[in-house]
């Protein structure tokens, strides 16, 4: 395994993309991995555009693809598009903001390199891990969603609505995926398990929340989405 595709899905996130691809650019890799960095931004309509397109003439030497949505499809869609576009044997989701701290992508990748997960997740609720203290029926909502993925899917993770999610390549681009939003993170999570011997690892990992006057998006329609699309999904064959 030679590179990690990091996919990164952004709307208007002009204060906070540049600081994040720093964060990219200076985390070295286990095995020497080179890293891929795939920027898809979903039809911003602040300054995100310019910022990344500086960043990108700043940094010659950084591998990043830059591609845009020419309206606003959601987070999902832009996801879809990162995933279609990578080239890496492996890939992780990072969002633009500075919620998840790439300094941790070697946790995430050791149980792939080690030969033993084909898919690992980032759990914000395992783990001695930095946790910043915000919302309690977020937190509520997160593992009542994670219960009721865990029980149609039979699986046993902590932390299903995660960004950090970590990939062969080849099996997500493998999955047909139709979620545009944040039905994104049910819809994966119940078609991977439904893959014969798929190897799922979770690991604890360090989650650096934001407010919704810092930037956070996800609302509680997005929540009722999510258990819709684990009722959905569950039932569903790969399709």
């Amino acid at each position: 395994m030679k590179k990690l595709s990091i996919i990164i899905p952004a709307y208007n996130e002009a204060a906070t993309i540049h600081l994040i691809l720093n964060k990219v650019k200076e985390v070295v890799l286990l095995n020497d991995l080179n890293k891929e960095v795939i920027l898809v931004n979903d039809c911003s309509t602040d300054t995100t555009e310019e910022q990344i397109l500086a960043y990108i003439t700043a940094n010659p030497k950084m591998n990043i693809q830059y591609l845009k949505h020419d309206k606003n499809r959601g987070k999902g869609a832009a996801l879809h598009t990162g995933i279609k576009n990578a080239s890496g044997d492996i890939l992780i989701i990072q969002d633009a903001d500075l919620e998840y701290d790439p300094e941790e992508y070697n946790i995430l990748l050791k149980p792939i390199l080690n030969g033993h997960a084909d898919v690992v997740y980032g759990s914000r609720f395992m783990g001695g891990n930095a946790h910043r203290i915000l919302f309690f029926w977020h937190t509520i909502g997160n593992h009542f969603l994670t219960f009721t993925s865990n029980m149609f899917n039979n699986l046993n993770l902590t932390d299903m609505e995660t960004c950090y999610k970590m990939f062969k390549r080849e099996i997500i681009q493998n999955i047909p995926l139709h979620e545009k939003r944040f039905g994104f993170e049910p819809e994966v999570t119940a078609k991977i398990s439904r893959i014969k011997n798929i190897r799922i690892y979770e690991v604890g990992i360090s989650y650096y929340g934001r407010t919704y006057a810092e930037g956070k998006k996800i609302n509680w329609k997005d929540g009722f989405r999510a258990l819709y699309c684990i009722m959905k999904y569950s039932f569903l064959k790969l399709k």
